[in-house]
């Protein structure tokens, strides 16, 4: 099993100078090797390899001891392949018919990182307090925030920079998970943007609009950097206040959706919710923005990998007319998206929409997943005849 740890980085200001021109190196290695693939096509009709590419740039590393010769071997190696993979995918979606995308020449603002082999000019070292050692830099302090995981081994590292600040990526190697059984309780969820996640038993995770909340902050500092000249420090200064903003914003999704995903696959036994298609929210003028801010894929993504390590059983269910069926009896009643209360005509039943919603999710659920429903929150669901003629009557399968 495959596993990346991110930490942060707090080198010294020499520490951070030396890292940036280590960057500044892999980045003129990357240029360099585009620009000798374009003039060998040019001039003689050839496609170099990588294995030439590094003959020729491990011989160069040694000429010129101060400037490509900081930069470790295996990092060049990484940076030649991280090339030959970007051509390899030009070919590949030339061949398709799709749009090619030449790989183009990085500029500062569009490279970041550095690939190295741990124990090969880079090394985590753990004693009395977390460091990281990069050759030609030094040890650079991390912020250890959680211990690897037993018997991981570390096969890969990023070291990257953003908005000025630096962080470690370890891809780890670990041994695989054996399979356990949750014996939680059942839920069913559903995701909206009034409210994020409604569950089946009634608990709601209210939607924070991050983005929205910061939108007065970025609004001035967006007018700033529009008003800077082009070229400029002072541009550049105010560009990087904007990506500032965003990060936080981001962080902030970012941290709500994982302790959210922990709670629910630490919690639930099996977890029902809708295979949404969120292309006709983040399509739509009027909903883009708050679908965009709320990330649900992102929750998707993290519940779907954390199910893995509690033995928690995931299952996505078709999302058609689970608004509108009632979960008490089954008949179908219409009602816009306007209308929030789910009020059944036949059976009595009134409820929220979305948990009526995340009921039906749930038992959809436990039929997918071929097993019995238990416990309050799951019901049956079976449309009577009269709801079944007034699916007709419905414009919309999502309503």
């Amino acid at each position: 099993m495959i596993r990346t740890y991110k930490y942060r980085l707090y080198p010294s200001k020499a520490q951070d100078r030396a890292l940036d021109f280590l960057l500044w190196q892999g980045r003129t290695v990357y240029n360099a090797a585009l620009e000798q693939r374009i003039t060998a096509y040019k001039e003689r009709g050839e496609s170099l390899t990588y294995g030439q590419q590094w003959a020729h740039f491990r011989d160069l590393r040694h000429t010129l001891p101060d400037t490509l010769g900081k930069l470790n071997a295996t990092a060049i190696q990484q940076m030649l392949r991280r090339l030959d993979k970007a051509f390899t995918a030009f070919f590949r979606r030339l061949k398709a018919g799709q749009t090619p995308g030449f790989p183009r020449f990085k500029s500062r603002d569009r490279f970041h990182s550095l690939e190295f082999k741990h124990g090969d000019g880079c090394k985590l070292r753990l004693g009395d307090r977390a460091l990281f050692y990069v050759q030609n830099v030094g040890e650079v302090k991390v912020k250890y925030h959680r211990p690897l995981p037993d018997k991981a081994e570390i096969k890969h590292v990023v070291v990257k920079r953003r908005n000025r600040k630096w962080y470690v990526c370890l891809q780890l190697e670990t041994p695989d998970i054996a399979p356990r059984v949750h014996e939680g309780q059942a839920v069913g969820i559903d995701a909206g943007l009034l409210r994020l996640l409604t569950l089946s038993d009634e608990t709601a995770y209210e939607n924070p609009r991050w983005l929205r909340a910061s939108l007065a902050k970025l609004r001035k500092a967006q007018r700033r950097l529009a008003r800077r000249v082009k070229g400029s420090k002072r541009r550049r200064k105010a560009a990087v206040l904007v990506a500032k903003l965003h990060e936080h914003v981001a962080n902030q999704r970012s941290d709500f959706w994982h302790k959210a995903s922990r709670e629910l696959v630490n919690t639930y036994g099996l977890i029902g919710i809708e295979d949404l298609t969120l292309g006709f929210m983040t399509r739509n003028e009027h909903l883009s923005l708050s679908a965009h801010d709320a990330g649900l894929g992102m929750f998707r993504q993290l519940l779907t990998y954390k199910v893995e390590e509690t033995g928690t059983t995931l299952v996505a269910v078709k999302p058609q007319y689970t608004s509108q069926v009632c979960s008490g009896c089954g008949l179908i009643v219409p009602k816009d998206l306007s209308v929030r209360t789910h009020d059944c005509p036949r059976c009595g039943l009134t409820v929220d929409r979305d948990v009526n919603a995340a009921r039906n999710i749930l038992f959809l659920a436990f039929k997918s997943a071929g097993t019995q429903p238990s416990g309050d929150n799951a019901v049956p669901l079976s449309p009577s005849p009269e709801g079944v003629k007034s699916i007709r009557n419905l414009r919309s399968p999502r309503l």
